[in-house]
């Protein structure tokens, strides 16, 4: 019978001649030290290509050296290596189909980091090359960030303008079927792989909403995602509506143009609400710059970790392009990463009031680091920190004004919908003035009641700040 032992063996025959001629180590602690790799990555020693710049997530910019900070005897011992190549070689032979060893390789991988949290993970060139196109606005999907929760597939946000939002998926959503087929809580990776797919495929996504007692089936078509980050308009005069829907490479960029054509067409502003719901974050890189876009000094966000590179500090510069007036920052339980790094800056440095719902929590810092070969490991390398040195991780950010998710119903009382004045009553003097015309604020209830209430705490703050009292900047908390 052939040695159950053997095809392992080579594995890290081969591992450790590579090892031994880099590394001034023993043989026998080669054989050790490459176990461990086998086990974790294959290619631990291996550095990747100058050309294969590691891609920021919300992270870090560039990706940290090799640690070297592991214990001398944390190494496995000689009983977990020989569990791992008899696993290795039981596959091989008994399993049902055959199985590669480049799939088994990449199996152990996703699993050793799947276990470690929700948001470290394996990537193959493909799902690299997805990464990159979601980092850049652009890609062919449905339109939803999802999240591995309690070994569920949880929405965190559909993005605006996609098909899952325009078909009523919302933030919190569990998809529990794709096409007919339930979603495993084993199986979480290849479940999400099913969401894409080419453009105009379609695709049948079974929903449990967060208050349902079922599940409902949502039939979608898969399109050209174009996410155009940021969006602005009037509220009325002098108040703007900013909406960031992700961070993105060009988001900061975007914020400045979007904000000097607005003020270009209608001058100065009074105030102005950033609206950060649903939005699941991005790069750190976009959130430190959009941060900046509203701060003229003080602290962003700083970052912490095991190694030295993962410990940095961002630090606003002079140039805020709203010059001092008043915010008020939109979140909700869809608010996560990168947007929650923005929405702590503008409330630890006093710039703005926050409104709405607990955000979602997610603290952690993420850096692609490439294997050299076009595959890559996303990894938890650090938590960030707001400027008061809080981290927000599981916890969230708690706004200044809480909001419950509520709806404001039009009003259908027919003796109600016309409000009565002076001048409705017969033979009423004459004014020396014209009446101003009511603001429709009941249709922006309707709409969207925590966007009105935004706007009434806004011109509340816009009129202290007018009347030479101190600055929403130093009143608000």
């Amino acid at each position: 019978m052939r040695n159950a032992y053997n095809e392992p063996a080579r594995l890290f025959a081969v591992m450790i001649h590579v090892a031994s001629s880099v590394f001034p180590m023993t043989r026998y602690s080669f054989v050790l030290v490459c176990g461990l790799s086998l086990v974790c990555c294959g290619v631990a020693f291996a550095a990747p290509p100058q050309s294969s710049a590691p891609i920021p997530t919300s992270a870090s910019t560039s990706a940290p050296a090799a640690a070297s900070s592991v214990a001398a005897n944390d190494v496995p011992s000689f009983e977990e290596i020989q569990a791992f190549t008899r696993a290795f070689e039981m596959i091989k032979q008994a399993y049902v189909e055959p199985v590669t060893n480049k799939r088994l390789m990449q199996s152990a991988i996703r699993g050793m980091l799947s276990g470690l949290d929700p948001h470290s993970e394996f990537l193959d060139s493909h799902e690299l090359k997805d990464l990159s196109e979601d980092t850049s606005g652009t890609y062919a999907g449905l339109g939803i960030e999802v999240a591995q929760t309690n070994h569920q597939l949880v929405i965190i946000t559909p993005i605006d303008g996609g098909p899952a939002k325009r078909a009523g998926v919302e933030p919190g959503d569990v998809i529990v079927a794709i096409d007919g087929v339930p979603v495993q809580p084993d199986a979480i990776d290849a479940a999400i792989k099913k969401l894409r797919g080419p453009i105009g495929s379609k695709i049948t996504l079974s929903i449990l909403h967060p208050d349902g007692d079922k599940p409902i089936a949502i039939a979608l078509v898969r399109e050209r995602i174009r996410v155009t980050s940021v969006t602005t308009h009037m509220l009325e005069a002098g108040y703007a509506y900013i909406r960031i829907s992700e961070f993105q490479e060009d988001t900061a960029d975007e914020l400045t143009r979007a904000l000097g054509k607005l003020q270009k067409q209608h001058g100065p502003l009074r105030g102005a609400v950033l609206d950060l719901r649903s939005n699941p974050g991005g790069l750190l890189t976009s959130a430190v710059g959009v941060s900046d876009d509203f701060l003229n000094s003080g602290s962003i966000v700083s970052t912490g970790g095991r190694l030295a590179q993962s410990k940095l500090k961002f630090s606003a510069t002079p140039g805020d392009l709203l010059n001092g007036a008043p915010m008020v920052v939109l979140v909700d339980n869809g608010t996560a990463s990168a947007a929650e790094i923005v929405t702590g800056a503008l409330k630890d440095n006093h710039r703005a009031l926050v409104m709405g719902r607990r955000t979602f929590g997610k603290g952690s810092v993420q850096t692609i680091l490439p294997l050299g070969n076009g595959d890559a490991v996303k990894l938890t390398t650090a938590r960030y920190y707001t400027p008061d040195g809080t981290s927000i991780q599981v916890a969230g950010i708690t706004p200044d004004i809480v909001l419950g998710n509520v709806t404001v119903a039009a009003d259908r009382n027919p003796s109600l919908e016309d409000d009565e004045h002076e001048g409705d009553l017969p033979n009423h003097l004459a004014g020396n003035q014209t009446a101003t015309p009511d603001v429709d604020a009941g249709n922006l209830a309707v709409k969207d009641y925590a966007l009105s209430e935004a706007l009434h705490v806004l011109k509340g703050l816009a009129l202290v700040r007018n009347n030479g009292a101190a600055t929403p900047a130093t009143s608000v908390h």
